[in-house]
């Protein structure tokens, strides 16, 4: 089955139906979702957007506040670019009916870790959801936006497909696998954009979404493009701690409205040790190294993030969701604390792209998560993310308009071949290989690092290599089988990236290289 439109999307969060809503008008769009539409990572995202919006702050003030998060890695002409175009893509998405929070008329705005003012804007505690049900609604009702749920993306069909190799290595669309019916289907167009979002599935402990396998970042490797930055992962500080429910993010937000981080063996306050003047709203990776030294001296299993001295009115009142959902797990945050660890939560690095949101190879844009834009460096603000996904989505577009007739129709492109494999009578090898990874990831690549743990996982990951690439060529594709692939490739370009940076900045931290280089210099990977 091939299926043929001007403009394919890979992905139905912030960022791709960002870019079909800004393409549409013009053009015909199809956005494959993996799964559900909504199931995506925007959905989840408790924060908000940041945005320079009240008087007292400035351009420059989140800019500065973004490139030291970044620890200096970033681009700073990329990141004035995405700052300077918030506001407007908040009045966007207040036009599509986001219900953004007021507060006597004006946009209510919140404070987070590492941000100098208050300048999130939010919906609740639920402000993902939100974002994702205004877009898709709006791109529900669009005539020329087609919308297919349950497409797993296997690879990109490339010039190498094509009947009559041209050798242009130009991108013309996707392979990809209907969950339904287990059919592989090819969609071709003039141009492709990938927004299939981060990797955090790579480890043990991730705040993402169960589809979060890398899957943009692998296919766009495997086609050619360069990654960066790729040993850049984001612990988020605080995630909930409960043996049942596992990846609930407890919002920075609490942290920005007043909650205090508590060692529970010692009843006290202990970031003023790690970080005296900004204490609990230092950026997360500060944060979240200072949570896991507390758990590794004191032999914990958690620490406290405790907001119960607020009144309990003000607390229901901002996190209402959260509240509700630790209510049902016997937690009440009104009158005691939260237990709480870091966990996997934002792939800085990715897929290379401009400030176009173009990749190398001709045809491919991407936006979001799978991306390195040079916004986030080697530390993501908080809520610099969904932002990204805005600005990346309509500039992709934007720069599809403008170079349209630089864009080629797709040429014939070969089918899908199962004519030399057999359906699987071993899926237990997938099951088995996706947990190995992600557990020796998470010991030997998580929040600290040494050099001894990453060539350990190294050669964890070239053994896996042979395993997953013979299963591979002998049976039909799963969804868990092209979400394994992936998930290998992913984990060998982190660990590959983290080898090559002899430093410990941001995110990165290693207690060979414990201090900082005088220049920050991107870990960019070529195919």
């Amino acid at each position: 089955m091939t299926q043929t439109g001007d403009i394919l999307i890979i992905g139905s969060g912030a960022a791709g139906l960002t870019a079909a809503l800004n393409l549409a008008d013009r053009f015909t769009v199809t956005v494959l979702a993996k799964g559900a539409l909504h199931e995506g990572s925007t959905a989840w995202a408790q924060g908000g957007i940041a945005a320079v919006l009240e008087p007292g702050d400035t351009f420059e003030s989140h800019i500065e506040d973004t490139m030291i998060a970044g620890a200096g890695l970033n681009d700073r002409n990329i990141v004035e670019f995405v700052i300077e175009n918030a506001p407007a893509a908040i009045h966007r998405l207040e036009e599509l009916g986001v219900p953004f929070a007021k507060e006597e008329g004006a946009l209510h705005l919140t404070r987070e870790g590492g941000h100098s003012h208050r300048r999130i804007v939010h919906v609740a505690d639920a402000t993902g959801w939100a974002v994702q049900e205004a877009l898709q609604r709006a791109a529900e009702a669009h005539p020329n936006i087609t919308l297919v749920p349950n497409q797993v993306a296997i690879d990109l069909a490339t010039s190498r497909h094509e009947q009559r190799y041209s050798g242009a290595g130009h991108v013309w669309g996707v392979y990809a696998v209907d969950k339904d019916s287990g059919s592989v289907g090819l969609f071709t167009a003039r141009a492709t954009i990938l927004a299939t979002g981060g990797a955090g599935r790579t480890y043990l402990f991730s705040t993402a979404p169960r589809g979060a396998t890398g899957d943009g970042i692998a296919m766009a490797w495997r086609a050619g493009c360069r990654v960066s930055n790729m040993e850049m992962m984001q612990f988020h500080p605080t995630c909930l701690y409960n043996l049942d429910v596992k990846n609930f993010l407890i919002t920075e937000a609490v942290r920005g409205e007043g909650g205090r981080l508590i060692n529970p063996t010692t009843g006290a306050r202990f970031m003023e040790f790690y970080d005296p003047e900004r204490m609990e709203l230092a950026p997360r990776d500060v944060v979240a190294r200072a949570i896991d030294a507390e758990i590794k001296r004191y032999g914990l299993d958690y620490v406290h993030l405790d907001i119960s001295h607020m009144p309990a009115d003000f607390v229901k009142g901002h996190f209402p969701n959260i509240h509700e959902k630790l209510i049902g797990l016997g937690i009440d945050m009104t009158t005691g604390p939260i237990p709480v660890v870091p966990a996997q939560h934002y792939t800085c690095g990715g897929v290379v792209i401009d400030s176009d949101g173009r990749t190398d190879l001709p045809g491919l844009y991407a936006a979001g998560e799978c991306t390195e834009s040079g916004l986030h460096g080697a530390n993501r603000l908080a809520s610099n993310s969904l932002l990204e996904c805005f600005v990346f989505g309509e500039a992709a577009a934007k720069s599809i308009v403008a170079r349209w007739d630089e864009l080629p129709a797709p040429p014939p492109i070969r089918a899908w071949d199962e004519s030399r494999v057999t359906d699987s009578d071993e899926e237990v090898v997938i099951q088995q290989t996706w947990t190995e990874i992600r557990r020796f990831m998470w010991n030997y690549v998580g929040i600290v690092r040494t050099t001894k743990r990453l060539e350990r996982a190294a050669h964890r990951i070239k053994l896996l290599h042979d395993e997953v690439a013979e299963y591979y060529g002998h049976f039909r594709v799963t969804p868990d089988l092209i979400e394994l692939r992936n998930l290998l490739q992913t984990a060998d370009l982190i660990v590959r990236s983290a080898l090559h940076r002899h430093e410990s900045r941001g995110l990165h931290y290693t207690l060979d290289y414990p201090d900082t280089l005088p220049d920050a210099i991107d870990t960019v990977l070529i195919p």
